[in-house]
């Protein structure tokens, strides 16, 4: 089960080895118990004593049902999962004598990409004897970040690496909304 990971963390109760514990709470004077008189608030609010800080001195703990806290700290890491931003990265392939309807196909899909938000890899990819047209690779490359500069930033100029010549490109951030003409 995926809530045995986070049953684990905290001690409860009894499993609380400290002398004495800060309490926290909306119902409970914040201040510093010795553990045998926090057991029994604990037990007089019908809840458990749960150590949220082992490692402040005294470890601070929290009055509240056990399952109760286990479901708001999952709550909290859901929460905080969603507002993680997840970059990706859009690849598209190139040959050294791509033709120029092949290259504004490829180039439409990434300003869709990076109106998206996600990154462009553009690469070259020499087979056999075309590598003798790196210099032509380069000049693509460079021609692909130049008519992409309204929409991207360069990360990575054209580096070869074996028989790829890539560049990196990364959106421009929102400079904001425009407001209608009116206003």
């Amino acid at each position: 089960m995926k809530n045995d990971s986070l049953k684990g963390q905290h001690r409860i109760n009894e499993q609380i080895r400290a002398k004495e514990v800060r309490i926290v709470g909306d119902e409970v004077e914040n201040k510093v118990y010795p553990i045998a008189q926090a057991l029994k608030l604990a037990e007089e609010y019908e809840a458990d004593l749960v150590e949220i800080s082992p490692n402040a001195q005294p470890p601070v703990c929290r009055i509240i049902d056990y399952s109760k806290f286990l479901y708001q700290l999952k709550k909290r890491q859901k929460e905080q999962k969603a507002k993680q931003v997840t970059v990706n990265v859009k690849e598209i392939r190139f040959g050294p004598q791509t033709d120029d309807h092949d290259y504004n196909f490829k180039l439409k899909h990434a300003k869709g990409f990076l109106e998206d938000g996600d990154k462009v890899k553009a690469y070259v990819f020499f087979k056999g004897r075309s590598i003798l047209f790196k210099e032509q690779g380069e000049v693509l490359l460079l021609r692909f970040a130049n008519d992409l500069e309204d929409y991207a930033k360069v990360d990575q100029m054209p580096v070869l690496e074996g028989k790829r010549m890539t560049i990196q490109l990364s959106p421009k951030k929102a400079t904001g909304t425009k407001k209608p003409a009116n206003f």
